[in-house]
């Protein structure tokens, strides 16, 4: 498929950022803070244990945690925890890890790892970050297992100068059509979910998406 047909439908612009410098730079100092609150931390460790996919799960399992940092938000992490992200300093900080890919997204979409190498793989409110959000998916999906889970996760909270236009031209519920959209047009996932998983009113709102890998072939 040409990379233009992918993003048929979306505006012009919808995926270009206000602050176009080198990732690199902005990720380069070492920032060991959460970004979301601890109701909304609380959230994520207990989608991850109903999908399966911490160290509470009867199977060891091998995940990955896209653009990562010191902190996966694991209530229990898994046997195996794969960090991606952009500061070496932070994932080295991330106790959970087993294994830490410094690597940036939006230079290379590819996620270096082998074929059906892990069993889930997670991304926690970094989605609106991704300007070529489409091709990261369809590697990911890639790297997953068949009948693997995807849980991407997001909140209100951004750094407003790096993630893209559209994410910030649209609102929460709007927010999950979009990465639901972008799930989808890798065509490798079943039908992706979203849902609210804080009770609304109160501190910061945690939103996921989740989708299983189809099987290959």
């Amino acid at each position: 498929m040409d990379p233009a047909d992918r993003y048929a439908g979306f505006p012009p612009g919808f995926f270009d950022r206000a602050d176009d410098t080198p990732d690199q730079v902005f990720y380069g100092p070492v920032r060991l803070v959460t970004h979301i609150d601890d109701r909304a931390i609380a959230a994520v460790g207990a989608l991850y244990a109903e999908l399966g996919i911490n160290g509470s799960a009867p199977a060891p399992r091998r995940v990955l945690d896209l653009m990562s940092s010191w902190v996966s938000h694991f209530s229990t992490p898994p046997a195996e925890l794969v960090v991606l992200g952009m500061n070496a300093e932070e994932l080295a900080a991330n106790t959970a890890a087993t294994q830490r890919l410094v690597h940036d997204l939006n230079t290379d979409p590819r996620v270096p790892l082998p074929d059906a190498d892990v069993d889930a793989a997670v991304c926690c409110v970094s989605i609106d970050y991704l300007t070529r959000p489409i091709e990261v998916l369809t590697d990911v999906g890639r790297v997953l297992r068949p009948g693997g889970a995807l849980a991407i996760t997001y909140s209100n909270r951004c750094f407003p100068t790096k993630a893209v236009r559209g994410w910030l031209a649209t609102d929460d519920e709007q927010h999950g059509l979009v990465v639901a959209e972008l799930v989808r047009r890798t065509g490798l996932f079943d039908e992706p979910r979203v849902a609210l998983r804080t009770p609304p009113g109160r501190g910061d709102p945690l939103y996921a998406v989740t989708a299983t890998r189809l099987p290959t072939g």
